[in-house]
């Protein structure tokens, strides 16, 4: 490995891997390697890192972010808002924006946007709402288009013949109903697959197979015309390291929002999901820093929409554990934020008593996993520290 890529978050995590989940018979040899990896490291030691972490002030999140020209908040689901009171007051402290997790999206979990073709149902979602207004929060919308999600009756109801008709409604209906009142929306969500191998990086959906390419500028077309004020946003994943895989969808996003772009299509922002990897090493902040910055030059505004640290290949000891899902977000967020057209910062949740990681990306020793601020007792943990110490020290907006 070059030099250069041997980062201080590499040297700390070949330490705590090396003390954890070992046999007896290399164990003394492991403790050895452990310590040299960390003295020799820049880290120099976990119980540096952890003080470095910590930031004075008792100022929230939110607070923090306003005091840069940022905008913090986080994604939940109502149920777990109207159920937990002491999760609800959480949100309240920290967040001045939230995201529905489920409520906007045509089928998920306990939410049915759409039971039928012909019905809404925004009893949920308009809940999302009043809970924010009344909180003194934003809320942006997730999601208008995307290929999963659909509810069961899609694929027997909806062909080539009234497909355009059924999506152009559903933006319209639901951009509507939130006309004036959304920050902004993830028009289109994850259009991009390489793997897929077309010429223009599109991943095949059924909105891809139904419409053809042009289904993205007719998305936007529709959800600009519902709601003039929102800032209409492309989201997608698998952007941050540098591997092969996520070089060829840097360049393959990158040349969909040029497209957009260069063919007037009503687009306001783009969406940096970040859902980071807590044992991955190959983060390399120049290539980060490039494509912000190229993003940034078509005149587009950024967002992290889906920020949170998958741990689920990281030491089982949470203390161990905490320092490195901390440092993977500091190291992301303090590139990121020195790009000026970052202008929101969204964690996928905000306390580990909530996370969708429970279920997709569950450890192998059934550890709890711990990918986000707070802990599943509403406790500041290090993330937290170490993404308000990356706002303290991000540029004004």
């Amino acid at each position: 490995m070059p030099q250069h890529q041997f980062t201080r978050r590499r040297a700390l995590w070949l330490g705590l891997a090396a003390l954890t989940g070992l046999g007896t018979s290399t164990v003394a040899r492991t403790i050895t390697t452990a310590q040299t990896a960390l003295r020799n490291s820049p880290a120099a030691s976990l119980d540096k890192l952890a003080r470095q972490t910590q930031v004075t002030g008792e100022q929230s999140l939110r607070q923090r972010a306003k005091a840069k020209g940022l905008i913090y908040g986080a994604a939940a689901r109502r149920a777990n808002l109207f159920t937990d009171p002491a999760l609800a007051k959480a949100y309240q402290a920290e967040c001045g924006i939230l995201v529905p997790e489920w409520e906007l999206k045509w089928s998920s979990g306990d939410a049915r946007l759409r039971p039928t073709l012909q019905t809404f149902d925004f009893s949920r979602s308009d809940w999302m709402l009043r809970f924010a207004q009344s909180h003194d929060m934003q809320m942006r919308g997730h999601v208008l288009v995307w290929h999963l999600g659909l509810p069961d009756w899609f694929e027997e109801q909806v062909n080539r013949q009234n497909a355009e008709q059924v999506l152009v409604r559903h933006i319209q209906t639901v951009a509507g109903h939130y006309a004036g009142k959304l920050h902004s929306w993830d028009v289109v969500n994850e259009a991009i697959e390489p793997n897929n191998r077309r010429a223009d990086g599109l991943r095949i959906t059924s909105w891809l197979q139904l419409l053809g390419p042009d289904y993205l500028d007719l998305a936007f077309r529709a959800a600009a015309a519902a709601d003039p004020q929102a800032k209409l946003t492309y989201n997608d994943y698998g952007l941050e390291y540098d591997r092969p895989d996520h070089d060829a969808r840097r360049r393959a996003v990158l040349k969909l929002l040029e497209q957009l772009k260069a063919q007037g299509t009503p687009i306001h922002a783009f969406g940096l999901q970040a859902h980071l990897e807590g044992h991955e090493t190959r983060f390399n902040p120049n290539k980060l820093r490039r494509f912000l910055a190229d993003v940034a030059s078509l005149g587009l505004e950024i967002y992290i929409t889906e920020l949170d640290v998958i741990d689920n290949r990281l030491p089982r000891h949470p203390t161990n554990r905490d320092r490195l899902i901390a440092q993977a977000y500091e190291d992301f967020l303090t590139v990121a934020l020195d790009e000026p057209a970052v202008k929101l910062i969204v964690t996928w949740g905000l306390s580990d008593r909530y996370t969708w990681l429970s279920d997709f990306h569950p450890r192998s020793d059934r550890a709890a996993v711990r990918p986000l601020l707070l802990d599943a007792n509403l406790n500041r943990k290090l993330a937290w520290h170490a993404v308000a110490r990356a706002i303290d020290q991000a540029p004004s907006r």
